[in-house]
């Protein structure tokens, strides 16, 4: 439970607007467009989800704002996330992103976004990497009303990371994987009293 004193018992704050939103999302401004805007919307696309795949694998220890405040340079440095691009990124592509301040310049997560671009094109032999994530989409979605119940992982967030890490795909653990359906809308992972619970038309 939030300690933040403006903080309703089940983790929500209202804003100025009148409209409640979780802590997280309340105070910061850049955080608070993101929430309002774009977190939980339906990303049905392959350059979409791939971008969305790339940045969560790269948050992995970090916090969100981190990523989100880079995510112009990420999207500079990776071809804005087009995967026939990324594919063709060689050693010196890795040497250059290591040298860019702009982003998290991390080798392995460099590599990662590399061997991930190239498992996207082969996976569009098969019905493409926006219909797979999404073919995991739980019968129900989570009603959270606490911070505490929002889960971190699910019985279909594992089975995605073992069905991408089967085709080709790394840094695609449980837990990143539960957080890309939540960014791309396949769960509603908004608590029940949040402004923008059941927005995504994905589940009423």
């Amino acid at each position: 439970m939030s300690t933040d004193p403006t903080a309703t018992p089940d983790g929500l704050v209202t804003g100025d607007d009148g409209l409640a939103r979780p802590v997280w999302a309340a105070s910061d401004a850049m955080l608070r467009e993101y929430y309002d805007t774009e977190w939980g919307m339906p990303v049905r696309d392959e350059r979409g989800v791939f971008e969305r795949l790339s940045l969560e694998a790269f948050q992995s220890g970090l916090s969100w704002r981190t990523i989100l405040a880079k995510r112009p340079a990420f999207r500079a440095a990776f071809a804005d996330f087009d995967p026939d691009v990324v594919a063709t990124f060689g050693d010196d592509d890795v040497e250059r992103l290591m040298a860019d301040a702009g982003i998290v310049r991390n080798r392995a997560k460099i590599r990662a976004t590399i061997t991930n671009a190239t498992a996207t094109i082969a996976l569009r032999d098969d019905g493409g990497l926006a219909d797979l994530v999404w073919s995991f989409r739980p019968e129900v979605t989570p009603a959270p009303r606490t911070i505490a119940e929002v889960p971190t992982t699910s019985d279909e967030s594992v089975a995605l990371s073992k069905a991408l890490r089967k085709r080709g795909f790394v840094f695609v653990g449980p837990t990143t994987m539960h957080a890309l359906m939540e960014a791309l809308g396949i769960v509603d992972t908004h608590l029940v009293g949040s402004h923008r619970r059941g927005s995504s038309g994905v589940w009423g």
